[in-house]
């Protein structure tokens, strides 16, 4: 099952429940404001990270300004802590299942939450609409 933390102000967060939601895959959404994520969540998320710390922290918040910390400085149990008391401290969203975790919303990216055989399918649809664009391109009489 697809879970996607969120916050309600957040854009992204509506275009990726959107774009779950047109391809039919089931969803669970959490706002991370209304229940923060608890430590072993936000570890769970760091194991799932491919740049660690710097992928889920967003640099823009308020919050981030406000605590004006370096993340460089500080322990990954300091930085868990952070998290839970301090959600909005989090990129949106952050969709996620068993196996993979997508933060941000990304129109690529977020496909391979699609099955595989969805996937497979639309793949051999983009490949034959390319081809036959070459074709028709060259069936293409010009006029004088």
């Amino acid at each position: 099952m697809v879970t996607v933390f969120s916050s309600p102000s957040c854009t992204s967060c509506r275009k990726a429940k959107q774009w779950l939601e047109s391809h039919n895959i089931d969803y669970i959404e959490r706002d991370v404001n209304k229940l923060p994520l608890r430590a072993d969540e936000v570890k769970v998320l760091l194991r799932l990270t491919e740049d660690g710390t710097e992928e889920l922290i967003s640099k823009r918040s308020k919050v981030y300004a406000e605590l004006d910390f370096d993340l460089d400085s500080i322990s990954i149990n300091e930085f868990i802590d952070l998290i839970v008391a301090n959600p909005s401290l989090l990129k949106r969203p952050i969709i996620m299942d068993e196996r993979r975790m997508q933060v941000g919303y990304n129109d690529d990216e977020i496909r391979r939450f699609l099955p595989k055989d969805v996937r497979q399918r639309e793949l051999i649809r983009a490949t034959f609409k390319a081809d036959f664009a070459d074709v028709a391109e060259d069936l293409v009489v010009e006029k004088d």
